[in-house]
C-alpha cells in the first residue's frame, strides 16, 4: 500500500544540516546576533508598545506591522543562536601532509587559467568570491589531493582537468 504524500512533501530536498563554518563567519554571526538583541529588538518592542497604546488593535496597522517585525527578528535570533550553538569551526590551511581539506585555500590551473578557491562548508559557499563548498563537484574532487596532482572532473559530458599548484 502506498502512503499518500502532500504536494509540498514530494519536492522537499532532504539534506542534513551542515554546521561547518570559518572563524570569520562565526564572528559575523555573533555580531549580527548582538546587534539584533541589543539594538533592533528593543526598538521594535518600543514601537509595539507605542502602537498598542493607540487603541483598537484589530484595525491598527502600525501595531500589526510592529508585531510582524518582532516575529521576524525573534525568528532570526533563534536561527542565529542555533547556528552558533551547533557551529563546527573549521581550521584554515592544509592538513599535516599538505593535502586539501575543508578550510584549505587551493590554487588550480585549468585550460591555461589559474584560479584560487577556498574550500568551505555549504553555509558559506559563494563561487563568485572563490569560496566553494566541499560538497560541490569541484570541492569534493579536490579533497584529499596534494600539490602537483591532477583532478579530472566530468562536466556536461566533457572532462576538465584541474592541476593543483598550491595548497595553503
Amino acid at each position: 500500500m502506498r502512503i499518500p504524500q502532500r504536494r509540498s512533501q514530494k519536492f522537499q530536498i532532504r539534506e542534513e544540516n551542515d554546521y561547518l563554518i570559518t572563524p570569520d563567519k562565526l564572528a559575523r554571526l555573533k555580531r549580527e546576533l548582538e546587534d539584533l538583541e541589543k539594538n533592533q529588538r528593543p526598538k521594535i518592542v518600543e514601537d509595539l508598545v507605542f502602537a498598542r497604546e493607540q487603541g483598537d488593535l484589530s484595525e491598527n496597522a502600525e501595531y500589526q506591522d510592529a508585531k510582524a517585525k518582532l516575529g521576524r527578528i525573534d525568528s532570526r535570533i533563534f536561527n542565529l543562536k542555533e547556528r552558533i550553538k551547533n557551529a563546527q569551526v573549521i581550521e584554515y590551511g592544509s592538513d599535516s601532509s599538505g593535502k586539501v581539506r575543508i578550510g584549505s585555500t587551493v590554487t588550480v590551473m585549468s585550460n591555461d587559467k589559474t584560479r584560487t578557491y577556498q574550500i568551505v562548508g555549504t553555509q558559506e559557499s559563494d563561487p563568485s568570491r572563490g569560496m566553494i563548498s566541499y560538497r560541490s563537484p569541484l570541492g569534493e574532487a579536490l579533497l584529499g589531493h596534494a600539490v602537483g596532482e591532477t583532478v579530472v572532473l566530468n562536466r556536461d559530458g566533457q572532462s576538465v582537468a584541474y592541476r593543483i599548484t598550491e595548497v595553503a
